[in-house]
């Protein structure tokens, strides 16, 4: 209870600039907790629908990817069926290239999406306890000026815990917050990777089909010459 008693003063003491920097917080942790959650969801459901999809990318049975990757959700899916369309139509690399990297540019906004706000609220919340600083060390001038000199030491020793409080509870929230957005960026360009590889290793897959197809061709035309 001593624990929660001395928080609670330590909050109240900060003055009216805490309550700010108390809501700039609590958005940016739920902007993580829910970022979190969907990058580990994402990253286990990519996997699980990759370790499906390789081995039949591997043997060049692109007719099964194609039925593997249209009854899935995943990003990982999407990406490769674009590719998958294609390579069925077509037989220029660059075409299917172009329509992965097109598949590409509409996945990575949606990894990224929110995660940008976290140094944003670090910042914001650093310059709200900053400002709180600034309000107390302005009522501790006030005070010194207009009040009596026997509640001179009272109120100047108030105004500094307020500024002090509030810068510290601003660093206390941006801290946080900056750890927690480079954590996820980290974990949003291991998801980006991973998609590249896939896509990186289809197209090799292909090439490789492709190759197959030319010997064989070749060979034909061997044995019949």
């Amino acid at each position: 209870m001593d624990i929660f008693y001395s928080i609670v003063n330590f909050f109240v003491r900060g003055g009216v600039f805490m309550f700010p920097i108390l809501f700039v917080a609590t958005i940016g942790a739920a902007i993580a907790i829910e970022r979190y959650i969907t990058l580990t969801r994402m990253r286990a459901s990519n996997r699980a629908a990759w370790s499906r999809i390789e081995p039949v990318l591997a043997n060049g049975d692109f007719e099964k990817a194609r039925e593997l990757t249209g009854k899935d959700d995943t990003a990982i899916s999407r990406l490769l069926s674009m590719g998958l369309a294609l390579q069925g139509a077509v037989r220029r690399r660059d075409d299917v290239e172009k329509a992965m990297e097109e598949s590409m540019m509409e996945i990575i906004p949606k990894l990224e999406k929110r995660t940008h706000y976290l140094a944003t609220f670090a910042n914001l919340a650093t310059l709200l306890g900053l400002l709180g600083t600034v309000s107390g060390l302005i009522h501790a001038f006030s005070a010194v000026a207009t009040v009596n000199p026997a509640e001179k030491a009272n109120l100047l020793s108030a105004s500094i815990s307020e500024a002090m409080n509030c810068t510290a509870f601003g660093l206390m929230a941006a801290v946080p917050l900056l750890f927690l957005h480079a954590f996820l960026q980290t974990k949003t360009t291991e998801l980006i990777d991973s998609l590249e590889s896939a896509s990186v290793k289809f197209m090799n897959s292909l090439a490789n089909r492709q190759s197959a197809r030319v010997q064989q061709s070749h060979l034909h035309i061997a044995k019949a010459g």
